[in-house]
């Protein structure tokens, strides 16, 4: 019989994330977590004190935070390591659709600001003033959530005609990187 890999926040965080991502937000349970975890659902709790509340932070964060590259920009243009950002963002948020209610009605601002943050550096980098940089930051990222939302929504209805939703991206993400332009300018 091999040894059970150690609890660990992160581990519980990963199952609890698995089982969102498989069954839905409203079938997570601590109970449900800990079979998953092969532990009783009160050791879950040694590392999570504030119990499901602090599992469901911990989501948000795991899902909703993904640093910019924040290396000098040198030859890159900013939009292209924005652009690639975004479409790492959006893949993250797609494929962890279960958790997309959570970034928008959870109490975990610092998640969020985090992200925003290295966004923010990334357009600091590349010549935007301080509060320009924060509020294209902002803006992107509700940009990014609000179409991740709405792609998984629409994936999930059936439509007589097929939408396109990388072209969609694809094209509303230029007219937002081609608006920040103006605060460049």
């Amino acid at each position: 019989m091999s040894p059970r890999e150690p609890l660990t926040r992160d581990r519980i965080i990963e199952a609890a994330l698995h089982i969102v991502d498989g069954q839905g937000l409203g079938r997570l349970t601590m109970r449900r977590l800990g079979d998953a975890l092969e532990v009783e659902a009160m050791a879950i709790y040694h590392h999570l004190p504030r119990g499901k509340e602090e599992l469901l932070d911990g989501l948000v964060t795991h899902v909703g935070v993904l640093h910019a590259d924040t290396r000098p920009l040198g030859a890159d243009d900013w939009r292209d390591r924005i652009r690639s950002w975004a479409e790492a963002y959006r893949a993250l948020l797609v494929d962890h659709a279960g958790v997309l209610p959570l970034l928008v009605t959870r109490r975990n601002p610092a998640a969020l600001a985090t992200t925003a943050r290295s966004i923010a550096e990334v357009l600091r980098l590349a010549g935007f003033l301080e509060s320009a940089a924060h509020s294209a930051a902002r803006t992107l990222l509700a940009f990014l959530i609000g179409h991740a939302a709405l792609e998984v929504r629409g994936r999930e209805l059936a439509t007589p005609e097929p939408v396109d939703w990388d072209r969609q991206f694809e094209e509303s993400l230029e007219v937002l990187l081609s608006g920040m332009l103006t605060a460049l300018l």
